[in-house]
């Protein structure tokens, strides 16, 4: 049956059992049908409230507003008292004032990040320590990709977190982050069981937890101390043009040394 030759009386029972639920839908369609005059109310082309119904409840695209209808409607929800919360931070002051450029951003020195308490000897662990201290953030992330140990993983997970937090956090370099320093502590507590042994006899076994700590801080690159290293060489070598030679000799040898 076509939705235009619908039974009216079984349209306005089934808007009226909307409007217990949704009672703004009725006032909508109140305000659109006295927009129509009467000859087209009771014409046969007519869309009768069933059909306005299943077209107000079907699924539309939404057309994206103008930035000039966003910032009236804005307008218009400041003057009821509606605006939105995200509206109503304030400015952040910038470093010249409130009315400077830029927004200031307190810089750190460092970076301080570990993992949490995990079953392992605190000497296995301090091998991984050993492998990344004093290196850059990324090189000691695919030292971890690519180890054999299975810790490893654990380690390199806490390593990017830990990347994560000191350039978004603490508004360090990328670049320039290494890891200045890295130590293993033990754990506040180890697990003890009882190691069967043959005649009656039995030990102790002791399953130890360990974490690991990392310091992040804004170091020289490898390229910047590859350079440092070529001016240090270069600057140890003298010229003939440059060597005094009339200088006295400091702790001359003896004339004849045999």
């Amino acid at each position: 049956m076509c939705i235009e030759k619908a039974d009216p009386a079984l349209a306005h029972d089934s808007l009226a059992i909307y409007a217990t639920r949704k009672p703004s839908i009725v006032r909508e369609y109140a305000r659109d049908t006295a927009n129509h005059s009467y000859e087209t109310i009771h014409s046969a082309t007519f869309r009768n409230p069933l059909t306005w119904l299943q077209e107000q409840l079907a699924p539309k695209i939404r057309e994206k507003a103008t930035e000039e209808e966003i910032e009236a409607s804005r307008k218009e929800m400041a003057q009821r008292g509606e605006e939105s919360v995200y509206d109503t931070i304030p400015e952040p002051v910038s470093e010249e004032g409130p009315g400077g450029a830029g927004a200031s951003k307190k810089k750190f020195a460092e970076h301080k990040y570990s993992t949490a308490n995990f079953k392992i000897s605190h000497r296995k662990l301090n091998k991984l320590g050993q492998q990344i201290a004093g290196k850059p953030i990324d090189w000691a992330i695919m030292q971890m990709e690519f180890s054999e140990k299975r810790v490893s993983k654990r380690i390199k997970s806490m390593l990017v977190t830990a990347k994560h937090h000191a350039t978004n956090y603490k508004n360090l370099d990328t670049s320039k982050l290494i890891v200045a320093e890295s130590w293993v502590t033990k754990g506040p507590r180890s697990q003890k069981r009882i190691d069967i042994k043959g005649r009656g006899r039995f030990g102790i076994k002791v399953h130890p937890d360990s974490r690991m700590h990392v310091v992040l801080k804004e170091g020289q690159t490898w390229n910047e101390k590859a350079e440092k290293l070529r001016q240090r060489r270069l600057n140890r070598i003298a010229s003939a043009g440059l060597v005094r030679e009339d200088v006295p000799l400091r702790n001359p040898r003896p004339m004849w040394a045999w």
